[in-house]
């Protein structure tokens, strides 16, 4: 079985409450984290990560049970953080997911933050960059990180636009 190498950026911003909590505009709203949210989450994330190529990286993320799986462990780090934790819902459901934890430093550390495909372009994914990062503020952290695949040209151009800075490239083996 071969082994492919996935190029990946480590993504930093500080945080100084200089950037504005988001307004959504209608038809959207936020949802708060609730603990009856997480099969949502997990379902909102299936469906912007299946086809992407992330889905190749991470396998969990193409499978529905991996992506209920996944949100389960987020929720039980120890570090998980309610208020870096989001949907955006629309009349015609949820569309937009982001997840937060304070890592070791302590930082921020987003996680999965995605955009369902028919709701791409009307800029969801950096106002939900930016409710997370409001909740690591307000949580008391100072610095916040994530990780992209190089691929994504659109995530890391998204990452970019509100501040980010790559700080370290990596690389991801995955089997087959």
């Amino acid at each position: 079985m071969a082994i492919t190498y996935y190029k990946r950026f480590r993504m930093e911003i500080d945080l100084d409450g200089s950037l504005p909590p988001p307004d959504l505009a209608a038809p959207f709203w936020w949802v708060a984290w609730d603990e009856s949210l997480v099969e949502h989450h997990a379902e909102v994330k299936f469906r912007c990560f299946r086809d992407e190529i992330d889905s190749h990286v991470f396998p969990c993320l193409g499978e529905r049970n991996g992506c209920q799986r996944l949100m389960r462990e987020i929720r039980r780090k120890p570090g998980f953080l309610a208020v870096s934790t989001w949907l955006i819902a629309s009349p015609d459901g949820y569309c937009g997911t982001v997840q937060g934890v304070m890592d070791r430093g302590p930082i921020g550390a987003i996680q999965n933050l995605g955009v369902v495909p028919e709701f791409r372009g009307m800029g969801l994914g950096q106002a939900l960059v930016r409710q997370a990062l409001e909740g690591f503020y307000q949580a008391g952290l100072r610095r916040a990180y994530l990780e992209v695949t190089a691929e994504n040209s659109a995530a890391v151009q998204l990452y970019r636009s509100v501040g980010f800075r790559r700080s370290k490239t990596l690389y991801k083996a995955v089997d087959g």
